[in-house]
């Protein structure tokens, strides 16, 4: 029977997992259903908050907004901590089990702060600016309800799809193939959460009262961590493997102690362990790329219990490469937090009547966001891929750089037809008349198929061009840019609302504003941000196709077959 035992994987009590008897869908499902109820949360907050601060709590439009962005780049930038926890000492199950339990907490705390009337300002029927606005009483529950959430929300969230992927074996080829479909479900079930957010939720929430809303997630995320951990007996465990920020960290500090050291003439002379493999990994060929780096892995007599190999250091390297179109994707998602904050807002100032008796929530507005995430995948896959093909002779269509670039320019045509919407609603607004809500489609449905363009191409291109032994933080690094994004928004609004005091973009009654200088000004930036994107991505070569000891420049001009906007 020891066919039937796998080689890397463990059951609960640390025996050898059998394959008949663990992992598999059932055990996926149990996990998929835990991200489905984060989905729900997460966006079931972050879609309505703004009009909850501004309605209930009496704060201001620029100041709903950011504390809506703090809250979700806090929730994304802690995916690093719940990777590196997963990693190094916790594992993919408890820290699931752990975080789970914590954003339950928090949503437990939020439901509190929106029932218990002392925990709200008076209700005020005036204009916001004269409202008695939320003390820091009632602001710190908040915050507290808010910030626990998007601990838990971050530590699972960094565990979950891997912990997923762990109950199949990817050497046997029927599980290897069930593995695929567990992504594409994955997926599924975001989207899936996410519209139940934007309509369900929030319709619950506007009409039933707040703490109706938030005590429906509690529920759903207790029911989630039962089923989950239902499942103990069956899962299949990977044992830790250690985390790759700590080899990133130990790599650059070894180079900085040894700078003063002369790199050989023969990178032969480098230190590298001998055979096929290091310490299981495969040999990685040396590149003259970042050759500071390869201070590390010169060989010093007073160096004996840790020296760092050739390998490991082109590990680092190509993180260090990376890098440029890390940054360059930050951008996008600080246009995405506009579609949770302003673009609600003047969801909020427009008429979204579908009948007499039936109001649309100005937060259900981003079910159109949802949709064209939904729209653009199979019309991608179905229509798009297959002429790319032809066009580009890549094997998927559009490389993931190539992806990338789409999301990027869908992102700068999205903040144009948000300022041109913005303007024609202002001006209408001066003369009287109310505009429709559905002009707003335009925003939600370009951003929407940019954040479909882009979300895959960053997976895509973290997770192949991610050495192999660093996956986790591959998608750290990915969510990471969504974080960063986020928080870049709430420094722009902050100073954008500072320098414009006298004549202010963004007025707290959209009216009295410019929101759609703002806009134009977001659009501006993205048009540069993407002019450096193109530049850092002709020169990049993936990783399959880079020679040993040959430069990225020159090298791109070589094997540019499949080089994003080389021959686009």
């Amino acid at each position: 029977m020891m066919s039937s035992q796998l080689p890397d994987a463990w059951d609960y009590k640390g025996r050898p997992a059998i394959r008949a008897s663990t992992g598999g869908w059932s055990c996926a499902a149990m996990i998929l259903f835990v991200e489905l109820n984060e989905r729900l949360t997460t966006l079931g907050i972050a879609v309505n908050l703004v009009t909850y601060l501004t309605a209930t709590m009496h704060l201001g439009t620029a100041a709903s907004a950011n504390t809506v962005t703090n809250f979700l780049g806090t929730s994304f930038i802690l995916c690093l901590l719940g990777g590196f926890l997963a990693d190094t000492y916790l594992a993919r199950y408890l820290t699931i089990a752990i975080f789970t339990a914590l954003q339950a907490t928090g949503m437990a705390v939020l439901t509190i702060s929106t029932a218990a009337t002392g925990l709200r300002p008076p209700p005020c029927t005036d204009p916001i600016g004269s409202c008695e606005p939320a003390n820091g009483t009632q602001l710190g529950v908040l915050y507290l309800g808010l910030y626990l959430t998007a601990l838990g929300t971050g530590g699972l969230k960094s565990s979950v799809s891997g912990f997923g992927s762990d109950q199949f074996d990817e050497s046997d080829a029927g599980e290897r193939g069930r593995m695929a479909r567990f992504f594409s479900w994955f997926f599924f079930l975001i989207s899936i959460g996410s519209l139940l957010a934007v309509t369900v939720l929030v319709y619950i929430q506007d009409n039933l009262g707040r703490r109706w809303g938030y005590g429906i997630c509690v529920v759903a995320i207790l029911a989630g961590l039962l089923l989950f951990l239902g499942g103990t007996t069956r899962y299949r465990f990977k044992k830790l493997q250690g985390s790759p920020v700590t080899q990133i960290a130990a790599v650059t500090a070894a180079a900085w102690r040894k700078r003063k050291l002369p790199l050989p003439s023969d990178p032969a002379m480098l230190y590298e362990y001998d055979g096929e493999n290091v310490k299981g990994k495969q040999k990685l060929p040396h590149s003259n790329q970042c050759r500071f780096l390869d201070h590390a892995a010169i060989l010093d007599a007073a160096e004996e219990k840790k020296r760092w190999t050739v390998t490991e250091v082109e590990e680092v390297k190509q993180v260090v490469r990376m890098l440029p179109t890390w940054a360059t994707t930050i951008l996008f998602w600080t246009v995405y937090a506009q579609m949770t904050t302003f673009s609600v807002s003047q969801a909020a100032a427009m008429d979204r009547r579908l009948s007499t008796s039936f109001v649309i929530p100005a937060g259900s507005l981003t079910v159109f966001f949802v949709a064209a995430i939904l729209f653009t995948v199979p019309l991608y896959d179905r229509l798009l891929a297959p002429l790319a093909r032809r066009l580009t002779g890549h094997p998927h269509g559009l490389s993931p750089l190539q992806r990338i670039f789409v999301g990027l320019l869908l992102a700068v045509l999205g903040m144009a037809a948000a300022a041109l919407t913005e303007r024609r609603r202002r001006d209408a607004a001066k003369s009287g008349v109310t505009q429709s809500v559905f002009l707003l489609l335009p925003q939600f449905m370009l951003v929407g198929a940019g954040e479909a363009f882009t979300y895959i191409g960053q997976l895509d291109f973290f997770l192949r061009e991610c050495p192999k032994g660093m996956k986790t933080m591959s998608t750290g690094l990915f969510l990471s840019t969504i974080s960063l994004g986020l928080f870049l928004s709430t420094a722009l609004v902050s100073v954008v609302h500072k320098v414009t005091s006298r004549r202010p973009w963004l007025a707290d009654n959209l009216d009295d504003g410019r929101l759609d200088n703002f806009y134009w000004m977001l659009g501006a930036m993205n048009v540069l941000n993407l002019a450096v994107f193109v530049a850092a991505a002709r020169v990049y070569v993936y990783k399959e196709k880079r020679p040993a000891d040959a430069g990225i420049i020159s090298s791109a001009h070589d094997d540019g077959d499949d080089d994003v906007l080389v021959h686009a």
